[in-house]
């Protein structure tokens, strides 16, 4: 791997959202894999000294699609899964308000192999800190971080009277590719 400036987006790689349900009537849900389909980010990697490298990545909060439903009583529908990017947007991350989610780093520590970055998520208006954890190998760097929604003012998608709701807390994971600018 060399150092350099490497362009972040769909085109790299995939960012991919991961919730899990509970409650007493988690059986009728799903566990619902969520793809971000507008990001874009910058990774600056020195891979001789990782605490000189950084990250930066916007992703537009309207961009997100549901690939997979898996669990529940019944297989997820399209219909389900319009329904369920239109709470996402209107009753989660409030899009009308909260145009983009952006992560940067303000710390990397650990080596090329395994490494840490600390940094600031903005999410729904809110900043806080997140670690996240990766791995960079063969040109591909796979790595992921655990949001635990109310930290940022989240409250957790619920139905049913409550009676089936997500997790607070959803796994965000990334795997792309580094190429250098052209």
């Amino acid at each position: 791997m060399i150092a350099g400036s490497f362009p972040l987006g769909p085109e790299s790689g995939r960012l991919l959202v991961h919730t899990t349900r509970t409650g007493l009537g988690a059986k009728a849900g799903h566990d619902l894999t969520i793809e971000a389909t507008r990001w874009s980010g910058v990774a600056m990697v020195d891979p001789a000294a990782p605490a000189g490298s950084s990250v930066t990545v916007t992703v537009d909060a309207d961009a997100f699609e549901v690939l997979e439903g898996t669990g529940g009583v019944k297989p997820l529908t399209d219909g389900d899964r319009r329904e369920i990017e239109q709470n996402i947007r209107r009753k989660v991350l409030h899009t009308e308000r909260h145009r983009e989610i952006t992560f940067r780093s303000t710390r990397v520590e650990g080596t090329a192999e395994s490494f840490r970055v600390e940094g600031e998520l903005t999410l729904a208006g809110a900043t806080r800190p997140l670690t996240v954890q990766g791995t960079l190998a063969e040109g591909r760097v796979r790595g992921s971080a655990v949001i635990v929604q109310s930290r940022w003012g989240i409250r957790p998608y619920s139905a049913l009277l409550g009676a089936l709701k997500l997790n607070d807390e959803v796994e965000v994971r990334f795997d792309v590719g580094l190429a250098p600018r052209e």
